[in-house]
């Protein structure tokens, strides 16, 4: 090989160098400007289709910090105190189009707190007996969800696949169509039994509170008192009949008639005085009638 065709070839390899060289920065400068891109861009996702930027920049997971209970709880908390007229508003809205552009005004809107804020509004509405409308909402919150699940099958952002899902929804196939209406209604009934047990453990609340009140000064609930009675001494309660209930006690086996007059006493069914027909074990004394400040229900007490 001659010394100028070896000048010849070095050159050129010299200048296939500095063209890499040159490449090289323009990639890395291409590079920084995605960076500072991907801080700033906004989420949503008409920049997934846009030439010049990666699919990857949304896939940029964040920090996997774990959260106590406690944490998760203040910041949905805080979260609706700052939002709850959004989230409210988004409830209501009926049209694909109108969710989507509502969204797109507010997208920080499109999160899990969202979904839990109208988890718990359709619940609270179900119990207030206002059915029509959680079916509104349970709706809105169908929609939320699976925004949340397609972003978790995309492995993306929430707000960057909104727009994806509504693109969707709107030309589904009705195989889709069928799978988001099966969900809807299997939705809307487990907030019918939620909304039930969430009503009947308040009606246990309120009972038992009640029964708290009732109770006498022995303990005894006067309602239960009165209810295990026989039926000669319950009409005694009913009439306040103070010789009516002498005499059915006096027609009684002392043992058994002392454990009914206690039994009234401990309950506050039977108030016990000096003057008094009748004493705490049913023994007869001069008598006296007063009536209980506590009540059973539609029945008086008697003393």
């Amino acid at each position: 090989m001659s010394k100028n065709l070896q000048r010849q070839n070095h050159k050129k390899l010299q200048q296939e160098v500095e063209q890499l060289k040159k490449e090289e920065k323009k990639w890395q400068r291409k590079e920084d400007d995605l960076k500072k891109k991907e801080k700033n861009m906004p989420w949503n996702v008409d920049t997934l289709s846009k030439e010049g930027f990666s699919k990857s920049v949304f896939n940029v997971k964040a920090e996997n910090k774990e959260q106590s209970e406690e944490e998760k709880e203040q910041k949905h908390k805080t979260f609706v105190e700052k939002n709850v007229k959004l989230l409210k508003h988004f409830g209501m809205l009926h049209r694909w189009d109108d969710s989507q552009k509502y969204l797109s005004d507010n997208p920080h809107l499109v999160c899990e707190e969202t979904a839990n804020y109208l988890v718990i509004w359709c619940i609270d509405l179900e119990v207030e007996e206002k059915h029509a409308l959680m079916e509104q909402v349970a709706h809105q919150t169908i929609v939320m969800q699976f925004i949340l699940e397609l972003a978790k099958s995309l492995k993306v952002d929430p707000r960057a696949c909104f727009r994806q899902f509504f693109t969707k929804i709107k030309t589904a196939d009705q195989q889709y169509m069928d799978a988001f209406n099966d969900e809807l209604e299997s939705f809307k009934e487990r907030v019918r039994e939620r909304a039930k047990v969430r009503i009947e453990k308040a009606l246990k609340e309120y009972e038992e509170e009640e029964r708290k009140k009732r109770l006498g000064p022995g303990g005894l609930d006067p309602v239960d008192v009165y209810e295990s009675l026989p039926s000669e001494l319950q009409k005694c309660f009913d009439t306040k009949d103070i010789e009516m209930l002498k005499e059915a006690i006096s027609k009684m086996d002392p043992k058994e008639a002392s454990f009914y007059m206690k039994q009234c006493v401990d309950s506050g069914l039977w108030v016990p005085n000096a003057k008094d027909g009748l004493d705490t074990d049913g023994a007869e004394t001069e008598p006296v009638y007063e009536e209980a400040k506590t009540e059973t229900g539609n029945q008086s007490t008697a003393s």
